[in-house]
């Protein structure tokens, strides 16, 4: 990627073509799944490089939603566009209320429990249906090299995350 690289996130990926007029398998993943379709234009990212890209139409089709790209009028165009990451700029998201944050600000920030331990740094997020789980790895800081898999349940697991100071609080025993 370009020098926008720290001011993009992942929203999804091109996950396949769709019929002979240039249509592509869109595979989101914001939440609503339909909300990747707000943040635009999109940066697709793949091994020949990054384009940039705006959707003409888009609906849903099945698990995954279709979309037509401008500039890709049939199959052979959209196959040509391979396998991509699709990335916007962070200016796209809303703002949030206090105490709200989107997974990719909690990504990097390191993770210390209430003994003042080192259990890493949040690594991904992922959604089980009840709640969100951080994953936090560990790196050279950690007291361990033990990978942790934290609910992502403030006010229980989450006690303070502080963006500023790149850190989360959590009530989590190092054993875990």
């Amino acid at each position: 990627m370009d020098s926008r690289n720290d001011n993009l996130v992942e929203v999804g990926k091109l996950a396949g073509v769709f019929g002979i007029k240039g249509w592509v398998k869109v595979v989101s993943h914001t939440q609503p799944q339909e909300n990747i379709f707000r943040y635009l234009p999109w940066s697709m990212v793949s091994a020949r490089g990054t384009r940039d890209v705006e959707v003409e139409e888009y609906r849903p089709h099945g698990s995954v939603w279709i979309a037509k790209l401008r500039g890709v009028g049939d199959r052979n165009a959209a196959e040509a566009l391979g396998v991509c990451r699709i990335f916007v700029d962070k200016d796209c998201f809303a703002s949030l209320d206090d105490g709200d944050y989107y997974w990719h600000q909690l990504l990097g920030l390191r993770v210390q429990n209430r003994a003042t331990q080192d259990l890493g740094v949040v690594s991904d997020v992922f959604e089980t249906g009840a709640n969100d789980v951080l994953v936090v790895a560990a790196d050279d800081s950690s007291i361990d090299d033990r990978e942790r898999l934290i609910p992502y349940v403030p006010g229980q697991q989450i006690l303070k995350v502080d963006l500023e100071a790149g850190q989360i609080l959590v009530d989590w025993d190092a054993e875990f």
